[in-house]
């Protein structure tokens, strides 16, 4: 069986790629500068969420694996849920 994998921001305000579980630590995290998230205050969550989905498809590609993504583009997600 394939792991799942969630996109999450967690309650400091990183973005991470981590198992639906939760268990362990995320594989992923994104931090962005105060200055980043005043530049785009909303749009963070969409930029982090295109980082960590290419580098999920390129993981995929040098593995050979086939990766099945899942996004969906609702951005309004409350503090430490999923975002995709």
């Amino acid at each position: 069986m394939a792991a799942m994998f969630e996109i999450v921001e967690l309650e400091n305000g990183v973005v991470a790629l981590r198992k639906v579980d939760g268990e362990g630590e995320p594989l992923v995290r994104i931090q962005f500068s105060v200055d980043a998230i005043k530049s785009f205050p909303e749009e963070h969550l969409e930029i982090a969420k295109a980082m960590i989905e290419a580098g999920v498809i390129k993981v995929g590609e040098l593995s050979g694996m086939e990766v099945e993504s899942t996004r969906d583009t609702n951005t309004d997600i409350p503090k430490n849920r999923t975002l995709h």
